[in-house]
């Protein structure tokens, strides 16, 4: 199925705002009994590096690549390319790894990566 440019980065959007919305909704159901002013002052100043230093630079890096591509329709899937593919399912699979694997769940950090992981018993 092929699509215009412009919705390749649409469909990118959404991926990357569906992981991200995941993640917050994980970070707050497992952050909400350490909050206090200064782990809210940490926290966002490593989500305004983390978003500086790598999101800003792969929506930029991706957003050209897409709009650089000579034909207007693509191939749907070519909102990312291979190695953009590779990272998620590392990601992925290093998630549900550590959360199969039975580690502690004392590591409040691993609770703002691992779905499910504050609901485990």
């Amino acid at each position: 199925m092929k699509v215009a440019r412009r919705n390749l980065l649409l469909i990118a959007c959404l991926v990357w705002s569906a992981a991200g919305f995941n993640i917050l909704r994980i970070g707050i159901l497992s952050y909400s009994m350490y909050l206090t002013p200064l782990n809210i002052l940490l926290s966002v100043l490593v989500f305004t590096v983390f978003q500086y230093l790598v999101f800003g630079k792969l929506v930029r890096k991706h957003t050209a690549r897409i709009q650089s591509y000579k034909e207007e329709k693509q191939f749907f899937l070519k909102f990312f390319d291979a190695k953009s593919f590779l990272i998620m399912a590392i990601m992925m699979s290093g998630g549900i790894g550590l959360r199969a694997s039975g580690i502690e769940r004392r590591f409040a950090l691993l609770r703002c990566f691992i779905p499910g992981w504050e609901r485990r018993s």
